[in-house]
């Protein structure tokens, strides 16, 4: 089928949900946000890269947003999240690549928030950087991807449609089996719920039993849980939560929290051996922190109570889901170190069993 690859599974009958998506349904349908990636592909061996993600158009530093981050698995690398756990706060893009590379995306981080004007007198800068392991497809023990590189991921960042599949962090990764990385998904809440939106990416790299639109994938394809030696059930997933709702970090870390059963949605069973890490922050102009505020002053802002969350719980389940769909359907063949290759998700035989079960239903 002709540019078959290029369709994303909402536009090929895949039921997501109750809510619309924005726009783009993309994580950049949070006005102002900004993603770029970097992909590294050379040789038979080096298969990986960086993806950033900028709140705002801004000196983040110098305005920072709220933050907070969930941890439904902790076996990973997410370096700064002690400083948005304990202040509530972002101050950095926040950079995805892979386990050996987040030392570079420090360093590519601090090296892009010093060199901002503005920030001529900063000596501490908190950066947030998560990663998953691509070392099946990638030889990670190279450590390929530099600061300077990951300087480019941010750089490249822009507003608009995102590129999901093998593409920045996502290029060497492994999802249920298949061929993972980056997806993308959004959410509008209608106007009496708020208007507001949600957007979400991930960078799949994990297993489980892969669910879609309730079809048991995984099963029928048999690929599952101590079935398939490829996957097998560990691996990891970054989640970056947005949305330009003024929420402060503590309802933001209940959102954060969904986004787990989003995962879970897809089959996804947060074992072991997987890191499965949740950031969310909100874009709202009227909550962002300025870095230096006077002493003994006191801050103002409006903000939304525990009773109007529901809505924005949901629109995160679905769109955590969806984008974790979305990756699987954005991926193609890849054949990484050592002459390994993962397969891309066979989608002819995904649709035809969701449509089946849709004549059933």
């Amino acid at each position: 089928m002709i540019g078959f690859s290029q369709n994303r599974p909402r536009e090929l009958g895949v039921p997501f949900g109750i809510l619309p998506t924005g726009p783009l349904n993309s994580i950049t349908d949070v006005e102002g946000l900004k993603v770029g990636h970097f992909t590294k592909i050379e040789g038979e061996n080096i298969r990986t890269g960086a993806t950033a993600i900028l709140p705002h158009y801004g000196n983040l530093f110098q305005e920072k947003v709220p933050a907070a981050i969930f941890v439904g698995n902790g076996f990973g690398k997410l370096a700064g999240v002690t400083q948005v756990q304990e202040l509530g706060t972002l101050e950095s893009p926040i950079i995805l690549t892979n386990t050996l590379s987040v030392a570079a995306g420090i360093e590519g981080v601090v090296k892009y928030t010093l060199a901002q004007a503005g920030n001529e007198t900063v000596q501490s800068v908190n950066a947030l950087v998560g990663e998953t392991n691509d070392g099946y497809l990638n030889d990670i023990r190279g450590m390929h991807i530099s600061s300077d590189e990951v300087i480019e991921a941010v750089q490249n960042a822009k507003v608009g449609s995102v590129t999901e599949g093998n593409v920045g962090a996502g290029t060497g990764t492994v999802c249920f089996g298949w061929k993972g990385g980056i997806g993308t998904s959004s959410r509008r809440l209608p106007e009496s719920l708020g208007g507001y939106t949600v957007g979400v990416l991930v960078q799949t790299n994990f297993g489980g039993n892969l669910q879609i639109a309730g079809v048991p994938v995984g099963e029928k394809l048999g690929k599952y849980p101590f079935k398939d030696a490829l996957e097998k059930s560990d691996g990891s997933c970054m989640i970056v939560v947005a949305t330009d709702a003024p929420v402060l970090e503590r309802n933001l870390e209940r959102m954060a929290q969904r986004a787990m059963m989003g995962l879970a949605k897809t089959g996804g069973i947060a074992s072991n051996g997987s890191g499965d890490y949740v950031i969310a922050f909100s874009t709202a102009e009227g909550l962002r922190i300025p870095h230096s505020i006077p002493a003994q002053s006191l801050q103002k802002a409006e903000f939304i109570g525990n009773d109007d969350m529901t809505a924005l719980f949901l629109a995160v389940i679905e769109a955590t889901e969806e984008a974790i769909i979305n990756s699987l359907f954005a991926a193609e063949n890849m054949t990484g170190k050592d002459g390994r290759t993962v397969e891309k998700l066979p989608k002819e035989k995904v649709l035809e069993w969701i449509k089946i079960q849709q004549i059933r239903n």
